[in-house]
C-alpha cells in the first residue's frame, strides 16, 4: 500500500512537470535513505548499542531459564522408570507450565524490544524529517522521496541526500534524540 501510495505521488509529480513548460513549475525530486542515515547518525548508533544492551539482558534471562527446563527434561527423562505415575504426572505438569511461562517471556521481552526500537528510532526520524523539510524548503525541491519504500531502481548520486542528511543530524541538527533512559 505504501509502495503503491509512494509511486502514485511520484507517478503525479512527474506528470504535472512533463505537461507544464514553466520552467517555476518544474519538478525537483530528491531521494534519501532514511535507514542508511539512522545506521549512520550518532543518535542511530547510541540507539543500537541500547537495542543490543537491552536485548543480551533479555537473552541472558532467556538462555537462564531455558537451561533451566532443559534441566528439568533431563532429569524426568533419568527418572520416569522410579518415579510413580502420579509424581511423573506431576512432574511433566510443572515441566509443561515453565515452558509455557518461557514462551510468555519469550513474546514479552519480543514486544518489549520491538516498542523500546521504535520509542528511540521515531524520535530520530521526527528530527530527520525536520532537517528534510528545511533542506526541501531551502532547495526548492518538489518532493524528497524515501529511497527504500518509494519504489526507487535507481537515482542520479546527485540526487541522493543521504549524507547531507546525516551530516547536518550529527551536526546539531538532532542533538539528544536518542533518549537517557536505559530500559
Amino acid at each position: 500500500m505504501n509502495l503503491q501510495r509512494h509511486a502514485i505521488t511520484l507517478a503525479a509529480a512527474l506528470f504535472v512537470s512533463a505537461v507544464t513548460p514553466d520552467v517555476e513549475a518544474q519538478v525537483r525530486v530528491a531521494v534519501v535513505d532514511l535507514q542508511q542515515a539512522l545506521n549512520e547518525t550518532d543518535d542511530g548508533r547510541q540507539a543500537k548499542r541500547r537495542l543490543k544492551t537491552l536485548f543480551r539482558r533479555r537473552q541472558k534471562a532467556l538462555d537462564a531459564a531455558q537451561n533451566k527446563l532443559k534441566q528439568m527434561a533431563e532429569d524426568i527423562e533419568k527418572q520416569k522408570a522410579v518415579l510413580s505415575r502420579e509424581a511423573l504426572q506431576a512432574r511433566m505438569e510443572e515441566y509443561q507450565k515453565a515452558l509455557i511461562e518461557l514462551q510468555s517471556q519469550y513474546m514479552e521481552y519480543q514486544q518489549e524490544l520491538a516498542t523500546k526500537e521504535a520509542q528511540l528510532t521515531k524520535r530520530i526520524l521526527d528530527r530527520m524529517r525536520d532537517i528534510l523539510q528545511r533542506i526541501g524548503r531551502a532547495d526548492g525541491y518538489t518532493i524528497i522521496v524515501e529511497a527504500n519504500e518509494g519504489g526507487v531502481i535507481w537515482a542520479q548520486p546527485s540526487l541522493d541526500l543521504t549524507q547531507r542528511l546525516i551530516t547536518e543530524y550529527n551536526s546539531g541538527g538532532g542533538a539528544g534524540a536518542g533518549g537517557d533512559d536505559d530500559e
